[in-house]
């Protein structure tokens, strides 16, 4: 048995509200939470860490983002969701072969673990040729991060051949761990009522959550959208909705009635011009709602830059609609939330005895976090990435006095800058 004690923290957790505990420590063993409180006895074997002038709190989860996009970071500013469409996908994505998908992916993925990122949504469309596909889902594992593959068939051909390939898929690299996978589905808006159908369909067949780009584009396409997985049966499916900007309230309560869940991207829907994030509209009618980082080829990519954004978009709504929008509840949407989201809530998200001991450290002792006399604001609205101290992913220390320890990060950087110059062009 293997136990690490985070002693003196000032402990946050998440469920069923973010509160501070005050100072705490935190015990792991074999890779699970087994206690919170003050004072903990270290026992024989048991590693200390040294968690004063820290706060400790779940790590972060993110809901949908474009990892292999880590190869083309800041490449298209100052831009709008068509021209991103057609530089991105139809221009750029073309040119990456499998080892630029796996040393962009490995790049991403070690890149949400510094910043506190511990759980992760690959909304991965990048998936070409399976080559493509093994070697994202390599590199993911290789991270160490705790993952669910978003897999967005790529291929060219028949619906039957989208089919028999996320079949393979599922069967050769998660038969044995089903809930690391999801089914990212282009249909019905982006991709057409046709293709929306039969991805939905292989989803229920194999038992797979679906992640969808849906209400993100009109006010028509949204509803016509949920009409047609009404009309098929497929509307109580297991799904989260990837933007939803244009859904009505109404919308927002069939979505919640049939299980679904929301993830924002405050950052992309407002710098590409898309609209205001629905962050609370969404929560309103009982929907768990979470944030993404999307891409990092227009905008920012760490859960800093994400909670400030949906708090001050939140917060300017039209006729103070938003103003009942607290640190509380954005901090909620970056951890517990976010898991509920992915189907995880009982594994990840909060500091609940026997779930995975996915931690984060993030210092205090710095101009930028000292003296902070409300430690959630300060995680929201202080923190940045370089408060990240220590990251524990199932109890597994990936992240150390500031360095993360299990890869060589130049290499990384090197395959990474290898990438981008083949591709950016």
């Amino acid at each position: 048995m293997t136990s690490i004690l985070l002693k003196g923290g000032v402990v946050i957790d998440t469920d069923p509200v973010p509160t501070v505990l005050g100072g705490s420590d935190v015990l792991v063993r074999d890779g699970l939470i087994a206690t919170v409180g003050p004072d903990l006895a270290a026992g024989p074997g048991t590693e200390v860490i040294d968690a004063s002038g820290t706060i400790v709190l779940p790590g972060f989860v993110d809901t949908h983002r474009h990892t292999w996009q880590a190869g083309i970071r800041a490449i298209l500013p100052d831009t709008t969701l068509p021209v991103y469409l057609e530089r991105i996908l139809y221009g750029i994505a073309p040119r990456f072969e499998a080892r630029d998908v796996y040393a962009s992916v490995l790049g991403g993925a070690l890149e949400c673990l510094e910043s506190g990122i511990t759980t992760l949504l690959d909304w991965s469309h990048i998936q070409l040729t399976p080559s493509h596909t093994d070697a994202n889902v390599e590199a993911l594992r290789a991270a160490g991060i705790r993952s669910v593959f978003g897999y967005a068939y790529g291929g060219r051909g028949d619906l039957d051949a989208m089919a028999a390939e996320t079949r393979r898929v599922h069967r050769e690299h998660f038969g044995d761990d089903p809930r690391s996978m999801a089914l990212a589905a282009f249909g019905p808006e982006i991709g057409g009522p046709e293709r929306g159908v039969a991805e939905w369909r292989v989803a229920r067949e194999l038992d797979l959550p679906v992640t969808a780009h849906m209400g993100g584009h009109s006010a028509e396409s949204a509803e016509r959208g949920l009409a047609v997985l009404e009309g098929e049966g497929l509307l109580g499916h297991r799904a989260t909705y990837v933007h939803g900007l244009f859904y009505t309230d109404e919308a927002f309560k069939r979505i919640a009635a049939n299980g679904g869940s929301v993830s924002v991207t405050p950052t992309s829907e407002t710098m590409l011009n898309i609209g205001l994030p629905p962050t609370g509209r969404a929560r309103a009618a009982g929907l768990p709602t979470s944030l993404s980082g999307d891409t990092v080829a227009t905008g920012p990519g760490d859960m800093f830059s994400l909670m400030r954004a949906a708090y001050m978009f939140e917060r300017v709504r039209p006729d103070d609609a938003g103003m009942g929008f607290t640190t509380r509840d954005v901090l909620r949407m970056a951890t517990i939330e976010g898991a509920e989201t992915l189907g995880l809530a009982d594994v990840t998200g909060s500091l609940r005895p026997g779930k995975q001991a996915d931690l984060i450290m993030l210092r205090t002792d710095t101009l930028g976090m000292a003296s902070a006399h409300d430690p959630i604001a300060a995680v929201v609205l202080c923190a940045d990435t370089s408060s990240v101290d220590t990251v524990l992913v199932g109890g597994r220390i990936v992240k150390r006095g500031g360095r993360l320890v299990h890869h060589d990060v130049p290499a990384v950087l090197a395959g990474i800058a290898e990438t981008a110059a083949r591709v950016g062009g």
